[in-house]
């Protein structure tokens, strides 16, 4: 039987040592970098694939955005 609340199939399982909360933690992802692995992750699982991109190339743009803030460099990541 599937936990759709604690270990959903679309972000690994329980039992996959690369399920999407494990990596996040294991490494101390901050929340834009871990949704960005979640949305690549899950990616086509739960819905639309190309929705679950663009969602993680948003995440990762915000998250660019507010380090160019910090260190004053322009780059971006097209979506």
């Amino acid at each position: 039987m599937t936990d759709n609340v604690n270990h959903p199939q679309h972000y690994g399982g329980k039992d996959n040592p690369y399920e999407v909360i494990k990596v996040v933690e294991a490494w101390e992802l901050n929340f834009n970098l871990g949704n960005t692995v979640k949305y690549i992750g899950r990616a086509g699982k739960k819905g639309s694939y190309l929705e679950d991109l663009k969602k993680a190339a948003w995440y990762l743009n915000r998250e660019i955005e507010k380090r160019e803030q910090v260190d004053g460099s322009k780059r971006r990541v097209k979506t």
